[in-house]
């Protein structure tokens, strides 16, 4: 997982403005594919089908555009991460902020047409005043430990077999250390100590911000529900299978977990 940050020459702006004659620009099709070329970010987009372009801030003393274009065999973010770990962060944030504009350009109180605010990374409405910021789905992560051995389960809905860590979405109303709780006595069906907060991640895949915890075995048997979760154990750290890439916060815990004592 990323641990250093790009942000140093990265002004928070946020505009309409169309194009700079010298600039970065973070091109999106519809399947949220980065345009590339030999790697690279682009600095013209006379050449797309360019469907919106928002001014989005400075990045690397460049103006920064985020560019909605109609092109097909653009890099996903998560290759990009492997060869570029600097433009897959600033480009987490360009995709999250095309998102947020495709889907609110329209107020969904009263159907007008919104408008860019002046000042704040912002759409609002002329009409009912209404305000759009962009939307991050808080989610939770926790690596749970029961003396030498750490709790991974097998979800549905991953393509491979291999086995993941407890993870889910903060509800309305709770907090995030109580979300914790809920998605582990649901998903094994059993009970947490020692809850602890360790970092934080962006990931859009499509839009959430994933708060890492450890926590230890208290007490229960494992249950699953045998729909969302198939299969849950116990692993000693030599019976892990690593992931592929270290791109996920889950990772990182994983890793933190293989170099405790």
């Amino acid at each position: 997982m990323i641990e250093k940050s790009v942000y140093e020459n990265y002004e928070i702006e946020f505009s309409d403005t169309y194009t700079s004659d010298d600039a970065y620009y973070f091109a999106f099709n519809e399947n949220r594919e980065l345009y590339l070329e030999n790697n690279e970010l682009i600095s013209d987009i006379n050449d797309l089908d360019v469907n919106f372009s928002l001014f989005i801030g400075k990045y690397k003393n460049k103006d920064c555009f985020v560019v909605n274009a109609n092109f097909k065999n653009g890099y996903d973010l998560r290759e990009v991460y492997e060869f570029d770990k600097d433009l897959y962060l600033m480009g987490t944030k360009a995709v999250l902020v095309n998102d947020w504009y495709i889907s609110h350009q329209f107020c969904g109180r009263c159907a007008t047409k919104t408008i860019v605010d002046e000042k704040d990374m912002m759409l609002k409405c002329p009409s009912c005043g209404q305000v759009h910021y962009p939307r991050i789905a808080p989610a939770i992560i926790v690596a749970i430990k029961d003396d030498d051995k750490l709790l991974m389960a097998k979800h549905s809905y991953h393509d491979n077999i291999r086995y993941a860590l407890i993870a889910g979405f903060v509800e309305p109303g709770e907090s995030i250390e109580e979300a914790v709780h809920r998605e582990v006595q649901e998903e094994v069906g059993i009970k947490i100590k020692n809850l602890k907060y360790r970092k934080s991640q962006s990931w859009p895949f499509p839009n959430s911000l994933m708060l890492a915890f450890t926590a230890e075995y208290e007490s229960g048997d494992i249950k699953v529900d045998g729909d969302e979760i198939l299969k849950a154990k116990w692993f000693k750290k030599d019976e892990i299978i690593r992931y592929e890439s270290d791109i996920s916060i889950s990772d990182w815990l994983i890793q933190e977990f293989i170099d405790s004592n």
